[in-house]
């Protein structure tokens, strides 16, 4: 039965986002182009041949989490605010499913942002991007961060109202820090630090020195790099599944 209510949810979800084509379509021109124009005007008018690889890595993950946070976030608060939200709890099937299932439904619209993203750069510019085995564990845990992260904007969805700016505020902090526009070592020891405590920044960096610089994961894990990006995907974790059931028990006993 839970298979079945977690299809149901995650094809209900793919009906109502694919019924409103345009935004995707202009979130994937935008993205596609985005990167490209950025990267040109901090060269000051060419492309930075050294640092483009390593930054196309990181605006992948960023796509990635702000894609997949924008369509989770946005669907719960169309629900709330047509007050369906509680109509669509009234099922035998605990509460994170359905959770799981608009998860689940918003990391394909993620996806494919950020391979597109990350595609049309990589053609246009002619950006080089060595394929290691070893990069496959640092890229599905960066995936899970962003899809832990996203989990905890919903969460904080069913609770605030000032969720909209929030989302704005904590992915542009991601955009900006997380090596979007410089790799982290070109940062002062300080603000790499801070970086390394948003969502995605600690993926790049394992997945690039992988890339990039041929490292194990032994090394990864020896390094540090490895450990502190499990810990932080744990974390966030625990705080997201925590906030959502202090705050999807608030959403239940508010008046419709």
């Amino acid at each position: 039965m839970l298979l079945k209510v977690l299809g149901a949810e995650i094809g209900k979800g793919l009906r109502v986002q694919l019924a409103h084509p345009v935004g995707h379509v202009i979130t994937l021109l935008i993205s596609a182009m985005m990167y490209l124009g950025l990267q040109f005007v901090l060269g000051q008018g060419e492309l930075r041949q050294d640092l483009l690889p390593r930054t196309l890595v990181a605006i992948g993950g960023y796509w990635f989490l702000q894609y997949a946070g924008l369509v989770m976030v946005a669907d719960l608060i169309e629900e709330k605010r047509a007050g369906t939200f509680v109509q669509a709890q009234m099922t035998p099937a605990p509460p994170w499913l359905p959770m799981l299932g608009r998860l689940l439904t918003a990391s394909v619209f993620g996806l494919a942002v950020a391979a597109v993203a990350t595609l049309v750069p990589l053609l246009v510019a002619g950006i080089a991007i060595p394929l290691r085995w070893a990069a496959i564990l640092p890229v599905v845990l960066m995936g899970a961060d962003a899809l832990a992260f996203t989990f905890l904007l919903a969460a904080l969805a069913l609770g605030s109202p000032m969720i909209g700016a929030l989302q704005s505020l904590f992915t542009s902090l991601v955009l900006l820090l997380n090596g979007s526009f410089l790799p982290l070592a070109f940062y002062p020891d300080w603000l790499a630090a801070l970086a390394r405590i948003l969502p995605t920044t600690l993926g790049i960096e394992a997945t690039t020195q992988t890339l990039f610089e041929g490292r194990s994961l032994a090394e990864l894990w020896s390094g540090g790099t490895l450990p502190w990006l499990l810990a932080h995907t744990l974390a966030l974790s625990v705080v997201a599944g925590l906030l959502f059931v202090r705050n999807h028990r608030r959403a239940l006993q508010e008046p419709s």
